[in-house]
Protein backbone atom coordinates (compact mmCIF):
# COMPACT_ATOMS: atom_id res chain seq x y z
CA UNK A 1 0.00 0.00 0.00
CA UNK A 2 1.31 3.84 -0.59
CA UNK A 3 1.84 6.04 1.96
CA UNK A 4 -1.28 8.66 1.44
CA UNK A 5 -0.16 12.69 2.55
CA UNK A 6 -3.27 13.93 4.97
CA UNK A 7 -2.90 17.64 5.95
CA UNK A 8 -4.15 18.07 9.33
CA UNK A 9 -5.26 21.71 9.86
CA UNK A 10 -4.85 23.40 13.32
CA UNK A 11 -6.24 26.44 14.96
CA UNK A 12 -5.53 27.91 18.22
CA UNK A 13 -8.19 26.14 20.08
CA UNK A 14 -7.30 23.21 22.19
CA UNK A 15 -10.48 21.42 21.90
CA UNK A 16 -10.02 21.49 18.20
CA UNK A 17 -6.18 20.34 18.37
CA UNK A 18 -7.66 17.06 20.64
CA UNK A 19 -10.70 16.09 18.62
CA UNK A 20 -8.38 16.82 15.50
CA UNK A 21 -5.68 14.37 16.72
CA UNK A 22 -7.95 11.61 17.75
CA UNK A 23 -9.87 11.34 14.41
CA UNK A 24 -6.54 10.91 12.90
CA UNK A 25 -5.80 8.32 14.99
CA UNK A 26 -8.73 6.66 14.83
CA UNK A 27 -9.24 6.39 10.57
CA UNK A 28 -4.99 6.14 9.88
CA UNK A 29 -2.82 3.71 10.97
CA UNK A 30 0.54 5.48 11.10
CA UNK A 31 2.39 3.20 8.29
CA UNK A 32 0.11 4.46 5.89
CA UNK A 33 0.29 8.05 5.86
CA UNK A 34 2.54 10.90 6.06
CA UNK A 35 1.29 14.20 8.08
CA UNK A 36 1.46 17.99 7.34
CA UNK A 37 0.41 19.48 9.88
CA UNK A 38 -0.26 23.94 9.09
CA UNK A 39 -1.56 26.73 11.16
CA UNK A 40 -1.97 29.35 9.40
CA UNK A 41 -1.50 32.92 11.16
CA UNK A 42 -3.93 35.76 10.45
CA UNK A 43 -1.76 37.88 12.83
CA UNK A 44 1.34 37.68 14.30
CA UNK A 45 2.92 40.66 15.55
CA UNK A 46 5.01 38.31 18.12
CA UNK A 47 6.91 36.30 15.49
CA UNK A 48 5.40 33.29 16.72
CA UNK A 49 5.99 29.72 15.11
CA UNK A 50 3.54 27.34 14.39
CA UNK A 51 5.54 24.87 16.83
CA UNK A 52 5.10 27.68 19.55
CA UNK A 53 1.54 27.15 19.59
CA UNK A 54 0.21 24.72 22.17
CA UNK A 55 -2.31 23.37 20.10
CA UNK A 56 0.12 22.70 17.34
CA UNK A 57 2.45 20.97 20.06
CA UNK A 58 -0.72 19.03 21.13
CA UNK A 59 -1.41 17.55 17.93
CA UNK A 60 2.15 17.08 17.07
CA UNK A 61 2.91 15.28 19.85
CA UNK A 62 0.26 13.31 20.53
CA UNK A 63 0.38 11.66 16.68
CA UNK A 64 4.07 11.18 17.06
CA UNK A 65 3.52 9.48 20.15
CA UNK A 66 1.07 6.79 17.92
CA UNK A 67 4.23 6.59 15.42
CA UNK A 68 2.95 8.87 12.78
CA UNK A 69 5.42 10.97 10.78
CA UNK A 70 4.32 14.59 11.18
CA UNK A 71 5.92 17.51 9.68
CA UNK A 72 4.66 21.37 10.69
CA UNK A 73 4.13 24.04 8.18
CA UNK A 74 3.12 27.41 9.48
CA UNK A 75 1.23 30.18 7.05
CA UNK A 76 0.06 33.56 6.70
CA UNK A 77 -3.14 34.76 5.60
CA UNK A 78 -7.10 33.61 5.46
CA UNK A 79 -6.82 30.84 6.50
CA UNK A 80 -9.27 28.50 4.29
CA UNK A 81 -7.69 29.56 1.61
CA UNK A 82 -3.90 29.37 2.87
CA UNK A 83 -5.08 25.83 4.16
CA UNK A 84 -6.19 24.89 0.84
CA UNK A 85 -3.04 26.19 -0.89
CA UNK A 86 -0.98 24.33 1.45
CA UNK A 87 -2.93 20.97 0.88
CA UNK A 88 -2.26 21.55 -3.44
CA UNK A 89 1.63 22.13 -2.28
CA UNK A 90 1.78 18.88 -0.47
CA UNK A 91 -0.43 16.98 -3.00
CA UNK A 92 -2.42 15.92 -0.09
CA UNK A 93 -4.86 12.89 -0.24
CA UNK A 94 -7.45 14.75 1.98
CA UNK A 95 -7.66 17.41 4.92
CA UNK A 96 -8.39 16.79 8.02
CA UNK A 97 -9.44 19.87 10.24
CA UNK A 98 -11.82 20.44 13.83
CA UNK A 99 -15.24 22.45 13.06
CA UNK A 100 -17.81 23.84 15.60
CA UNK A 101 -21.37 23.26 15.35
CA UNK A 102 -23.06 26.80 14.93
CA UNK A 103 -26.40 28.15 14.66
CA UNK A 104 -27.61 28.98 10.78
CA UNK A 105 -26.93 32.92 11.66
CA UNK A 106 -23.75 32.48 13.30
CA UNK A 107 -22.64 31.17 10.14
CA UNK A 108 -23.48 33.86 8.08
CA UNK A 109 -22.89 36.93 10.00
CA UNK A 110 -19.27 34.97 10.82
CA UNK A 111 -18.07 33.07 8.34
CA UNK A 112 -16.69 29.57 9.00
CA UNK A 113 -13.51 28.60 7.88
CA UNK A 114 -14.21 25.00 8.35
CA UNK A 115 -17.22 25.70 5.50
CA UNK A 116 -15.37 27.72 3.06
CA UNK A 117 -12.84 24.27 3.34
CA UNK A 118 -15.46 22.35 2.86
CA UNK A 119 -17.53 24.44 -0.03
CA UNK A 120 -14.09 25.09 -1.98
CA UNK A 121 -11.62 22.03 -1.60
CA UNK A 122 -10.76 19.75 -4.62
CA UNK A 123 -10.05 16.89 -2.15
CA UNK A 124 -11.57 15.03 0.41
CA UNK A 125 -11.87 17.04 3.91
CA UNK A 126 -12.59 15.24 7.18
CA UNK A 127 -14.52 17.24 9.72
CA UNK A 128 -13.42 16.29 13.14
CA UNK A 129 -16.86 16.83 14.88
CA UNK A 130 -17.11 19.86 17.77
CA UNK A 131 -18.41 19.14 21.09
CA UNK A 132 -22.53 18.65 21.18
Amino acid sequence: MSTRTILVAVSRDEDDAIRVSETVERLYEADEVEIGLVHCFTENPEGASAAQLSSVRHVSEYLEEASFDVEVHERSGEPASEVLEAAAELDADLVCLGGRRRSAAGKVMFGSTAQAILHDADRPVVLAPGPT
